[in-house]
């Protein structure tokens, strides 16, 4: 059970998640959470960097999604928009429904798929449940609030245990 918390890889950030690393790992599909890992929850539109990203990978044949558990498709959508990028809303994180959805719509298996995020307990937890490499992140633009602070700082163990 322990090591459906603990994720295979952990970044810095996501642009430490190169192309040529995914292509090593036989990944052709990305997911990856939103808030906090691709942006601060208070940034709504992506910025310059993520879009230099994703445009990377595209230009290396890697599939990216956005799997979210947000439950008003409104912030995704508007987020999601502009990158031309698809995304699972309402995904039910740690649950397995969204990370299978997201492969069925890319015609990917599990071991073609990973997933970005930065939290244990969905992301994590959810990846590991369904098979996908998963990679960490810290979070983007810190913990926000009390519960952020505990959550992040009870998941550092985690982070560096080996898998």
């Amino acid at each position: 059970m322990l090591r459906l918390l603990c994720p295979q890889w952990v970044f810095d950030n996501y642009e430490a998640v190169t192309p040529e690393f995914l292509k090593e790992h036989g990944v052709k599909l990305l997911l990856a959470d939103l808030d906090f890992t691709l942006a601060p929850k208070s940034q709504s539109e992506p910025d310059e960097s993520l879009t230099r990203w994703i445009g990377a990978l595209k230009e290396a044949g890697i599939e990216f999604a956005i799997l979210s558990n947000n439950r008003s498709p409104v912030r995704v959508e508007k987020f999601c928009k502009p990158l031309k990028v698809g995304y699972v809303g309402h995904a039910g994180k740690p649950g397995t429904r969204g990370f299978h959805e997201a492969m069925a719509r890319y015609g990917v298996n599990a071991g073609e798929t990973a997933m970005l995020g930065d939290k244990l307990l969905t992301d994590t937890l959810g990846a590991r449940r369904s098979g996908v490499l998963m990679l960490m992140v810290e979070p983007r633009g810190g913990a926000v609030g009390a519960w952020n602070h505990v959550l992040h700082a009870l998941q550092q163990p985690f982070k560096r245990k080996k898998h």
